[in-house]
Protein backbone atom coordinates (compact mmCIF):
# COMPACT_ATOMS: atom_id res chain seq x y z
CA UNK A 1 0.00 0.00 0.00
CA UNK A 2 1.12 3.26 -0.73
CA UNK A 3 -0.17 6.36 1.09
CA UNK A 4 1.00 8.74 -2.11
CA UNK A 5 1.87 7.92 -5.20
CA UNK A 6 50.98 6.31 -0.55
CA UNK A 7 51.32 6.36 -4.13
CA UNK A 8 49.00 4.19 -6.17
CA UNK A 9 50.87 2.39 -8.87
CA UNK A 10 49.10 1.09 -11.57
CA UNK A 11 48.35 -2.02 -12.84
CA UNK A 12 47.16 -4.10 -15.77
CA UNK A 13 43.21 -4.17 -15.91
CA UNK A 14 41.83 -7.22 -17.82
CA UNK A 15 37.90 -6.31 -18.93
CA UNK A 16 35.39 -8.23 -20.92
CA UNK A 17 34.45 -6.16 -23.86
CA UNK A 18 30.80 -6.85 -23.27
CA UNK A 19 28.85 -4.68 -21.03
CA UNK A 20 25.38 -5.38 -19.65
CA UNK A 21 23.21 -3.36 -21.78
CA UNK A 22 20.58 -0.88 -20.56
CA UNK A 23 23.05 0.54 -17.75
CA UNK A 24 23.77 3.93 -17.43
CA UNK A 25 27.17 5.48 -18.95
CA UNK A 26 29.09 5.40 -15.68
CA UNK A 27 28.02 1.80 -15.51
CA UNK A 28 30.11 1.04 -18.96
CA UNK A 29 33.77 2.32 -17.14
CA UNK A 30 36.24 -0.80 -17.42
CA UNK A 31 36.04 -0.79 -13.49
CA UNK A 32 32.60 -0.34 -13.32
CA UNK A 33 31.62 1.31 -10.33
CA UNK A 34 34.95 2.67 -9.90
CA UNK A 35 37.35 5.10 -10.78
CA UNK A 36 41.02 3.66 -10.52
CA UNK A 37 43.20 0.50 -9.08
CA UNK A 38 46.44 0.12 -7.95
CA UNK A 39 49.16 -1.02 -5.07
CA UNK A 40 48.99 0.93 -2.18
CA UNK A 41 52.07 1.17 -0.12
CA UNK A 42 55.47 -0.98 -0.96
CA UNK A 43 54.70 -4.70 -2.62
CA UNK A 44 57.27 -6.93 -4.51
CA UNK A 45 54.49 -8.41 -6.51
CA UNK A 46 51.92 -5.93 -8.72
CA UNK A 47 48.20 -6.82 -7.95
CA UNK A 48 45.11 -6.65 -10.66
CA UNK A 49 41.80 -6.48 -10.72
CA UNK A 50 39.47 -8.04 -13.67
CA UNK A 51 35.93 -7.04 -14.00
CA UNK A 52 34.07 -9.07 -15.59
CA UNK A 53 30.74 -6.83 -16.76
CA UNK A 54 28.23 -9.32 -17.87
CA UNK A 55 28.23 -10.57 -14.69
CA UNK A 56 28.99 -7.95 -12.08
CA UNK A 57 32.08 -9.35 -10.56
CA UNK A 58 35.39 -7.62 -9.52
CA UNK A 59 38.21 -10.46 -9.35
CA UNK A 60 41.10 -8.60 -7.65
CA UNK A 61 44.72 -9.90 -6.57
CA UNK A 62 46.72 -8.11 -4.23
CA UNK A 63 50.05 -8.58 -2.36
CA UNK A 64 51.36 -6.54 0.08
CA UNK A 65 52.83 -7.24 3.80
CA UNK A 66 49.80 -6.22 5.96
CA UNK A 67 47.72 -3.76 6.83
CA UNK A 68 48.57 -2.80 10.55
CA UNK A 69 50.24 -1.03 12.38
CA UNK A 70 51.25 2.40 10.95
CA UNK A 71 51.13 1.26 7.65
CA UNK A 72 49.47 -0.73 4.77
CA UNK A 73 50.62 -2.36 1.34
CA UNK A 74 47.29 -4.05 -0.34
CA UNK A 75 45.71 -3.19 -3.82
CA UNK A 76 43.02 -1.05 -3.84
CA UNK A 77 40.01 -0.43 -6.61
CA UNK A 78 38.65 2.79 -5.71
CA UNK A 79 36.99 6.14 -6.09
CA UNK A 80 36.05 9.09 -4.35
CA UNK A 81 32.56 9.96 -2.91
CA UNK A 82 31.32 12.92 -0.92
CA UNK A 83 28.96 12.83 1.64
CA UNK A 84 26.88 9.04 3.53
CA UNK A 85 27.55 6.63 1.70
CA UNK A 86 26.55 2.72 2.33
CA UNK A 87 29.05 -0.39 0.57
CA UNK A 88 27.68 -4.18 0.28
CA UNK A 89 29.10 -6.52 -1.12
CA UNK A 90 29.41 -10.61 -1.08
CA UNK A 91 32.71 -11.90 -1.72
CA UNK A 92 35.30 -14.86 -0.95
CA UNK A 93 38.72 -16.03 -1.66
CA UNK A 94 39.22 -17.62 -4.64
CA UNK A 95 42.06 -20.20 -3.28
CA UNK A 96 42.59 -21.75 0.34
CA UNK A 97 45.53 -19.18 0.23
CA UNK A 98 48.82 -19.29 2.35
CA UNK A 99 48.61 -16.83 5.17
CA UNK A 100 45.59 -17.32 7.69
CA UNK A 101 45.97 -13.07 8.32
CA UNK A 102 45.21 -12.27 4.67
CA UNK A 103 42.35 -10.11 4.01
CA UNK A 104 39.56 -8.82 1.73
CA UNK A 105 36.57 -6.14 1.93
CA UNK A 106 35.88 -2.47 2.27
CA UNK A 107 38.30 0.35 3.14
CA UNK A 108 37.29 4.18 3.15
CA UNK A 109 40.63 6.53 3.36
CA UNK A 110 41.75 9.97 3.69
CA UNK A 111 44.49 9.70 1.36
CA UNK A 112 46.50 6.85 -0.90
CA UNK A 113 49.90 6.66 1.57
CA UNK A 114 50.80 3.74 2.93
CA UNK A 115 50.16 5.41 6.82
CA UNK A 116 46.87 7.25 5.90
CA UNK A 117 43.82 7.64 8.13
CA UNK A 118 41.40 5.20 7.24
CA UNK A 119 38.17 2.88 8.22
CA UNK A 120 38.82 -0.73 6.73
CA UNK A 121 35.71 -3.16 6.95
CA UNK A 122 38.01 -6.02 6.59
CA UNK A 123 37.61 -10.34 6.31
CA UNK A 124 40.57 -12.49 7.30
CA UNK A 125 41.47 -15.70 5.45
CA UNK A 126 41.00 -17.58 9.11
CA UNK A 127 37.02 -16.24 9.28
CA UNK A 128 38.45 -13.12 11.62
CA UNK A 129 35.93 -10.07 11.00
CA UNK A 130 36.98 -6.69 12.26
CA UNK A 131 36.18 -2.92 11.64
CA UNK A 132 39.90 -2.08 11.84
CA UNK A 133 41.12 2.26 11.82
CA UNK A 134 43.65 4.28 11.81
CA UNK A 135 42.68 7.65 13.46
CA UNK A 136 45.88 9.43 12.43
CA UNK A 137 48.57 9.74 9.70
CA UNK A 138 51.14 7.42 10.44
CA UNK A 139 49.09 6.11 13.93
CA UNK A 140 48.86 2.94 15.22
CA UNK A 141 45.47 0.79 14.01
CA UNK A 142 42.95 -0.22 15.92
CA UNK A 143 40.00 -2.93 15.67
CA UNK A 144 36.64 -3.23 16.55
CA UNK A 145 35.89 -7.37 16.30
CA UNK A 146 32.41 -8.26 14.99
CA UNK A 147 30.90 -11.52 16.68
CA UNK A 148 30.72 -12.99 13.20
CA UNK A 149 32.86 -15.48 11.99
CA UNK A 150 33.81 -16.13 8.14
CA UNK A 151 30.93 -13.88 5.97
CA UNK A 152 30.64 -13.81 3.03
CA UNK A 153 28.12 -10.15 3.29
CA UNK A 154 30.18 -7.65 4.12
CA UNK A 155 28.90 -3.90 4.32
CA UNK A 156 30.74 -0.80 5.65
CA UNK A 157 28.80 2.56 5.58
CA UNK A 158 29.60 5.92 6.54
CA UNK A 159 26.98 8.38 8.22
CA UNK A 160 28.94 11.96 9.03
CA UNK A 161 31.81 10.85 11.13
CA UNK A 162 30.47 7.11 12.07
CA UNK A 163 31.32 3.77 10.47
CA UNK A 164 29.00 0.60 10.58
CA UNK A 165 30.63 -3.06 9.81
CA UNK A 166 27.92 -5.52 9.08
CA UNK A 167 28.29 -9.03 8.18
CA UNK A 168 26.39 -12.49 7.73
CA UNK A 169 26.72 -15.17 5.85
CA UNK A 170 24.52 -15.11 3.10
CA UNK A 171 21.18 -16.27 4.01
CA UNK A 172 21.52 -14.54 7.66
CA UNK A 173 20.32 -11.43 9.09
CA UNK A 174 23.64 -8.64 9.41
CA UNK A 175 25.10 -8.31 13.02
CA UNK A 176 26.93 -4.75 13.44
CA UNK A 177 29.83 -3.14 15.05
CA UNK A 178 30.56 0.62 15.20
CA UNK A 179 32.81 3.07 15.26
CA UNK A 180 31.46 6.76 16.26
CA UNK A 181 33.78 9.35 15.84
CA UNK A 182 36.31 9.59 12.96
CA UNK A 183 37.00 12.26 10.29
CA UNK A 184 38.44 11.25 7.10
CA UNK A 185 37.92 14.44 5.60
CA UNK A 186 35.08 15.44 2.93
CA UNK A 187 35.97 13.06 -0.10
CA UNK A 188 37.47 10.46 0.95
CA UNK A 189 38.27 7.21 -1.19
CA UNK A 190 36.22 4.28 -0.85
CA UNK A 191 36.62 0.91 -2.16
CA UNK A 192 37.79 -2.83 -2.26
CA UNK A 193 40.96 -4.26 -1.06
CA UNK A 194 43.00 -7.38 -1.25
CA UNK A 195 46.10 -8.04 1.02
CA UNK A 196 48.10 -11.17 1.36
CA UNK A 197 49.53 -10.58 4.39
CA UNK A 198 52.71 -12.07 3.01
CA UNK A 199 54.59 -10.13 0.07
CA UNK A 200 55.89 -13.09 -1.74
CA UNK A 201 52.91 -14.01 -2.91
CA UNK A 202 49.49 -12.82 -4.81
CA UNK A 203 45.87 -13.40 -3.34
CA UNK A 204 42.93 -13.33 -4.93
CA UNK A 205 39.13 -12.73 -3.56
CA UNK A 206 35.58 -12.23 -6.02
CA UNK A 207 33.37 -9.66 -4.74
CA UNK A 208 30.22 -10.27 -6.64
CA UNK A 209 26.61 -7.54 -5.87
CA UNK A 210 29.22 -4.66 -5.08
CA UNK A 211 26.58 -1.89 -4.20
CA UNK A 212 28.00 1.93 -4.16
CA UNK A 213 24.56 3.34 -2.42
CA UNK A 214 24.40 6.83 -2.10
CA UNK A 215 21.30 7.21 0.71
CA UNK A 216 18.57 9.54 1.28
CA UNK A 217 19.90 13.05 2.35
CA UNK A 218 19.00 13.89 6.33
CA UNK A 219 16.66 15.95 6.31
CA UNK A 220 14.46 14.79 2.91
CA UNK A 221 10.63 14.87 3.02
CA UNK A 222 8.45 11.62 2.32
CA UNK A 223 6.58 11.18 -0.80
CA UNK A 224 7.53 14.95 -1.70
CA UNK A 225 11.14 14.11 -2.62
CA UNK A 226 12.74 10.94 -4.12
CA UNK A 227 16.31 9.57 -5.09
CA UNK A 228 17.42 7.09 -8.20
CA UNK A 229 16.02 3.67 -8.62
CA UNK A 230 17.64 0.45 -9.10
CA UNK A 231 15.30 -2.28 -11.41
CA UNK A 232 16.75 -5.41 -10.30
CA UNK A 233 16.68 -8.85 -10.87
CA UNK A 234 17.75 -11.28 -8.28
CA UNK A 235 18.24 -15.03 -8.59
CA UNK A 236 16.34 -16.33 -5.24
CA UNK A 237 18.62 -19.43 -4.98
CA UNK A 238 22.30 -18.33 -5.59
CA UNK A 239 21.38 -14.48 -4.52
CA UNK A 240 22.82 -13.49 -7.42
CA UNK A 241 21.68 -9.40 -8.29
CA UNK A 242 21.17 -7.93 -11.88
CA UNK A 243 20.51 -4.20 -12.39
CA UNK A 244 18.58 -4.21 -15.85
CA UNK A 245 17.78 -0.39 -15.71
CA UNK A 246 18.48 2.54 -13.57
CA UNK A 247 16.95 5.61 -13.35
CA UNK A 248 17.21 9.07 -11.22
CA UNK A 249 13.68 8.80 -10.51
CA UNK A 250 11.20 6.80 -8.59
CA UNK A 251 10.88 3.29 -10.02
CA UNK A 252 8.48 1.02 -7.86
CA UNK A 253 6.64 -2.08 -7.49
CA UNK A 254 7.84 -4.09 -10.63
CA UNK A 255 5.32 -7.28 -11.57
CA UNK A 256 6.82 -9.73 -13.67
CA UNK A 257 4.53 -10.34 -16.96
CA UNK A 258 3.12 -14.02 -17.64
CA UNK A 259 5.28 -14.74 -20.34
CA UNK A 260 8.44 -13.71 -18.74
CA UNK A 261 9.53 -11.15 -21.51
CA UNK A 262 8.51 -8.07 -19.39
CA UNK A 263 8.32 -6.22 -16.02
CA UNK A 264 5.67 -3.61 -15.10
CA UNK A 265 6.07 -0.84 -12.87
CA UNK A 266 5.23 2.91 -11.52
CA UNK A 267 6.73 6.16 -11.83
CA UNK A 268 5.32 9.98 -11.53
CA UNK A 269 1.68 8.05 -11.81
CA UNK A 270 2.05 6.05 -15.08
CA UNK A 271 2.47 2.36 -15.56
CA UNK A 272 5.59 1.58 -17.22
CA UNK A 273 6.28 -1.60 -19.16
CA UNK A 274 9.60 -2.78 -19.13
CA UNK A 275 11.14 -4.83 -21.96
CA UNK A 276 13.70 -7.81 -20.60
CA UNK A 277 15.19 -7.92 -23.92
CA UNK A 278 15.61 -4.34 -25.12
CA UNK A 279 15.60 -3.42 -21.55
CA UNK A 280 13.63 0.08 -22.37
CA UNK A 281 10.32 1.39 -20.63
CA UNK A 282 7.28 2.08 -22.54
CA UNK A 283 4.00 3.84 -21.05
CA UNK A 284 0.95 1.40 -20.43
CA UNK A 285 -2.00 3.74 -21.71
CA UNK A 286 -4.29 3.53 -18.78
CA UNK A 287 -6.71 6.46 -19.75
CA UNK A 288 -7.49 8.96 -17.81
CA UNK A 289 -6.20 6.97 -14.58
CA UNK A 290 -2.84 9.31 -14.37
CA UNK A 291 -2.34 9.22 -10.41
CA UNK A 292 -1.32 5.17 -10.24
CA UNK A 293 0.39 4.56 -6.92
CA UNK A 294 2.30 1.09 -6.67
CA UNK A 295 -0.51 -1.06 -5.75
CA UNK A 296 -1.21 -2.74 -9.66
CA UNK A 297 -1.05 -6.04 -9.97
CA UNK A 298 -1.68 -8.62 -13.17
CA UNK A 299 -4.46 -11.62 -13.28
CA UNK A 300 -3.08 -14.96 -13.13
CA UNK A 301 -3.99 -15.49 -16.73
CA UNK A 302 -2.01 -12.20 -17.51
CA UNK A 303 -4.21 -10.52 -19.34
CA UNK A 304 -5.35 -8.14 -17.06
CA UNK A 305 -4.36 -5.26 -15.30
CA UNK A 306 -5.75 -4.02 -12.04
CA UNK A 307 -4.52 -0.40 -10.78
CA UNK A 308 -5.18 1.71 -7.67
CA UNK A 309 -5.69 5.06 -9.36
CA UNK A 310 -6.53 8.24 -6.98
CA UNK A 311 -9.52 9.64 -7.98
CA UNK A 312 -9.98 12.85 -8.41
CA UNK A 313 -14.06 12.48 -8.38
CA UNK A 314 -13.35 10.60 -4.78
CA UNK A 315 -11.20 12.99 -3.10
CA UNK A 316 -7.94 11.88 -4.13
CA UNK A 317 -8.81 8.38 -2.74
CA UNK A 318 -6.89 5.42 -4.29
CA UNK A 319 -9.87 3.92 -6.06
CA UNK A 320 -8.85 -0.28 -8.05
CA UNK A 321 -9.82 -0.24 -11.64
CA UNK A 322 -8.93 -2.69 -14.10
CA UNK A 323 -7.32 -2.28 -17.61
CA UNK A 324 -5.97 -5.15 -20.57
CA UNK A 325 -2.58 -5.67 -19.59
CA UNK A 326 -1.47 -3.62 -23.18
CA UNK A 327 -3.50 -0.49 -22.30
CA UNK A 328 -6.67 0.65 -22.43
CA UNK A 329 -9.83 2.47 -20.86
CA UNK A 330 -9.74 1.93 -16.92
CA UNK A 331 -12.89 -0.07 -15.54
CA UNK A 332 -13.93 0.81 -11.59
CA UNK A 333 -14.16 -1.81 -9.79
CA UNK A 334 -13.97 -0.41 -6.18
CA UNK A 335 -17.34 1.72 -5.51
CA UNK A 336 -15.43 2.96 -2.14
CA UNK A 337 -11.93 4.45 -1.14
CA UNK A 338 -9.27 4.56 -0.40
CA UNK A 339 -8.80 1.02 -1.51
CA UNK A 340 -4.95 -0.18 -2.23
CA UNK A 341 -5.14 -3.11 -4.42
CA UNK A 342 -2.88 -6.30 -3.51
CA UNK A 343 -4.08 -9.40 -5.18
CA UNK A 344 -6.22 -11.33 -7.62
CA UNK A 345 -7.78 -14.39 -7.40
CA UNK A 346 -6.65 -17.30 -9.60
CA UNK A 347 -9.83 -17.30 -11.10
CA UNK A 348 -9.92 -14.10 -11.81
CA UNK A 349 -13.51 -13.18 -10.45
CA UNK A 350 -12.23 -11.56 -7.67
CA UNK A 351 -10.01 -8.78 -5.97
CA UNK A 352 -8.65 -7.66 -2.97
CA UNK A 353 -7.45 -4.87 -1.13
CA UNK A 354 -6.73 -2.93 1.93
CA UNK A 355 -9.54 -0.06 2.39
CA UNK A 356 -9.66 2.44 4.59
CA UNK A 357 -13.54 2.32 6.37
CA UNK A 358 -14.03 4.51 9.28
CA UNK A 359 -10.80 4.86 9.91
CA UNK A 360 -9.59 1.15 9.95
CA UNK A 361 -7.70 -0.53 7.54
CA UNK A 362 -8.73 -4.15 7.08
CA UNK A 363 -8.90 -6.55 3.65
CA UNK A 364 -11.41 -6.50 1.54
CA UNK A 365 -12.70 -8.62 -1.02
CA UNK A 366 -14.80 -7.36 -4.33
CA UNK A 367 -15.89 -8.88 -7.51
CA UNK A 368 -14.22 -8.19 -10.49
CA UNK A 369 -17.30 -7.34 -12.78
CA UNK A 370 -18.94 -5.21 -9.91
CA UNK A 371 -20.82 -5.93 -6.88
CA UNK A 372 -20.53 -5.16 -3.02
CA UNK A 373 -17.17 -5.33 -1.18
CA UNK A 374 -16.70 -8.40 1.46
CA UNK A 375 -15.20 -7.16 4.96
CA UNK A 376 -12.04 -10.31 5.08
CA UNK A 377 -11.03 -8.95 8.83
CA UNK A 378 -11.84 -6.85 11.62
CA UNK A 379 -9.30 -6.83 14.39
CA UNK A 380 -8.16 -3.27 15.45
CA UNK A 381 -4.41 -2.40 13.87
CA UNK A 382 -3.68 -2.20 10.29
CA UNK A 383 -4.16 -5.37 7.64
CA UNK A 384 -2.45 -5.01 4.89
CA UNK A 385 -0.85 -6.63 1.36
CA UNK A 386 -3.79 -9.18 0.63
CA UNK A 387 -2.74 -11.90 -2.11
CA UNK A 388 -4.58 -15.30 -2.44
CA UNK A 389 -1.99 -17.99 -2.70
CA UNK A 390 -2.03 -19.73 -6.52
CA UNK A 391 -4.60 -23.09 -5.92
CA UNK A 392 -7.03 -20.07 -3.79
CA UNK A 393 -6.69 -22.01 -0.65
CA UNK A 394 -5.61 -19.27 1.07
CA UNK A 395 -5.12 -15.10 1.24
CA UNK A 396 -1.61 -14.09 2.49
CA UNK A 397 -1.67 -10.30 4.12
CA UNK A 398 0.32 -8.26 6.73
CA UNK A 399 -1.19 -7.24 10.36
CA UNK A 400 0.12 -5.66 13.09
CA UNK A 401 -2.81 -7.23 15.26
CA UNK A 402 0.25 -8.83 17.40
CA UNK A 403 2.66 -5.60 17.77
CA UNK A 404 4.74 -6.16 15.37
CA UNK A 405 3.66 -6.37 11.73
CA UNK A 406 3.67 -10.35 11.08
CA UNK A 407 2.64 -12.32 7.63
CA UNK A 408 -0.66 -14.12 8.54
CA UNK A 409 -2.95 -15.80 6.30
CA UNK A 410 -6.69 -16.71 5.72
CA UNK A 411 -9.45 -18.61 4.31
CA UNK A 412 -10.73 -16.96 1.09
CA UNK A 413 -13.75 -16.75 3.14
CA UNK A 414 -11.72 -14.67 5.93
CA UNK A 415 -12.05 -17.65 8.36
CA UNK A 416 -9.07 -19.42 10.08
CA UNK A 417 -6.77 -16.60 10.18
CA UNK A 418 -3.53 -17.40 11.92
CA UNK A 419 0.25 -16.01 12.12
CA UNK A 420 2.85 -17.31 9.70
CA UNK A 421 5.76 -15.35 11.34
CA UNK A 422 7.11 -14.26 14.61
CA UNK A 423 10.05 -12.49 14.87
CA UNK A 424 11.82 -8.98 15.04
CA UNK A 425 11.44 -7.83 12.15
CA UNK A 426 8.20 -5.69 10.56
CA UNK A 427 7.23 -8.38 7.84
CA UNK A 428 5.35 -6.75 4.69
CA UNK A 429 3.98 -8.09 1.40
CA UNK A 430 3.93 -12.07 0.86
CA UNK A 431 4.05 -12.81 -2.45
CA UNK A 432 3.51 -16.46 -3.07
CA UNK A 433 5.74 -18.38 -5.80
CA UNK A 434 3.59 -19.31 -8.89
CA UNK A 435 4.55 -22.50 -7.99
CA UNK A 436 3.45 -22.55 -4.20
CA UNK A 437 6.34 -23.64 -2.58
CA UNK A 438 7.65 -20.18 -1.78
CA UNK A 439 6.49 -17.10 -0.07
CA UNK A 440 8.50 -13.86 -0.49
CA UNK A 441 8.27 -10.84 1.49
CA UNK A 442 10.10 -7.77 2.90
CA UNK A 443 11.26 -7.15 6.33
CA UNK A 444 11.88 -4.01 7.72
CA UNK A 445 13.86 -2.92 11.23
CA UNK A 446 13.30 -2.47 14.36
CA UNK A 447 13.94 1.40 13.97
CA UNK A 448 10.90 1.78 11.64
CA UNK A 449 7.19 1.41 13.51
CA UNK A 450 4.99 -1.72 12.89
CA UNK A 451 2.99 0.06 11.17
CA UNK A 452 4.54 1.82 8.34
CA UNK A 453 6.51 0.98 5.37
CA UNK A 454 8.79 4.21 4.55
CA UNK A 455 11.16 4.66 1.66
CA UNK A 456 14.77 4.57 1.94
CA UNK A 457 15.71 2.39 4.76
CA UNK A 458 18.03 -0.62 5.23
CA UNK A 459 15.44 -3.46 4.26
CA UNK A 460 15.59 -7.74 3.79
CA UNK A 461 14.29 -9.43 1.03
CA UNK A 462 13.43 -12.87 2.53
CA UNK A 463 12.19 -16.00 1.38
CA UNK A 464 10.48 -19.41 3.68
CA UNK A 465 9.45 -22.41 2.63
CA UNK A 466 5.19 -22.71 2.33
CA UNK A 467 5.52 -26.53 3.71
CA UNK A 468 8.67 -25.84 6.04
CA UNK A 469 7.37 -22.76 7.53
CA UNK A 470 9.39 -19.85 9.96
CA UNK A 471 12.67 -22.53 10.39
CA UNK A 472 13.65 -22.23 6.66
CA UNK A 473 13.37 -18.25 6.38
CA UNK A 474 16.20 -16.57 4.81
CA UNK A 475 17.32 -13.56 3.33
CA UNK A 476 17.91 -13.39 -0.44
CA UNK A 477 18.74 -9.85 -0.51
CA UNK A 478 20.09 -7.46 1.80
CA UNK A 479 19.26 -3.83 0.26
CA UNK A 480 18.43 -0.22 0.55
CA UNK A 481 14.82 0.24 -0.31
CA UNK A 482 11.31 0.04 1.33
CA UNK A 483 7.88 1.46 -0.06
CA UNK A 484 8.34 0.71 -3.71
CA UNK A 485 10.81 -2.60 -3.54
CA UNK A 486 8.42 -5.24 -3.79
CA UNK A 487 5.34 -4.46 -3.07
CA UNK A 488 2.96 -6.17 -5.30
CA UNK A 489 3.67 -10.01 -6.85
CA UNK A 490 6.93 -9.98 -8.59
CA UNK A 491 8.05 -13.46 -9.04
CA UNK A 492 9.12 -14.43 -12.34
CA UNK A 493 6.98 -17.01 -14.12
CA UNK A 494 9.17 -20.23 -13.58
CA UNK A 495 9.65 -19.24 -9.87
CA UNK A 496 12.71 -18.79 -9.74
CA UNK A 497 13.66 -15.20 -9.73
CA UNK A 498 12.16 -11.85 -7.92
CA UNK A 499 11.72 -8.44 -9.57
CA UNK A 500 12.38 -5.91 -6.72
CA UNK A 501 13.68 -1.88 -6.68
CA UNK A 502 16.88 -0.51 -4.45
CA UNK A 503 17.42 3.00 -4.35
CA UNK A 504 20.30 5.64 -4.34
CA UNK A 505 20.93 8.66 -5.25
CA UNK A 506 22.36 8.90 -8.67
CA UNK A 507 23.16 12.59 -8.54
CA UNK A 508 25.77 12.13 -6.05
CA UNK A 509 26.94 8.37 -6.77
CA UNK A 510 26.21 7.84 -10.55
Amino acid sequence: MSRASSLLRWSIVTVPLVAAPGRASAQQSPLGLFQDHGDVGQVTKRGSVTYDARRERYTIAGSGANMWFDRDAFHFVSRRIAGNVILTARARFDAPGVEPHRKFGWTVRSSLETGSPHVTAAVHGDGLVALQFRRTAGGATEEIRSPVMAPDVIQLERAGNSYVLSAARFGDTLVAVRLPDLDLGDQPYVGLFVCAHNDTVVERATFRDVRITAPARDGFVPYQEYIGSNLEILDVLSGDRTIVYRSPESLQAPNWTKDGKALIYNSGGLLYRFDLRNRRPVVVNTGFATSNNNDHVLSFDGRTLAISHHSADDHNASIVYTVPVRGGTPRRVTALGPSYLHGWSPDGRFVVYAGERNGEFDVYRSPVNGGEETRLTSTPGLDDGPEYSPDGKYIYFNSVRSGTMQIWRMRPDGSAQEQITSDRYNNWFPHVSPDGRWIAFLSFMKDVAPGDHPFYKHVYLRVMSVREGVSSTRVVAYVYGGQGTINVPSWSPESRRLAFVSNTDLRRVP
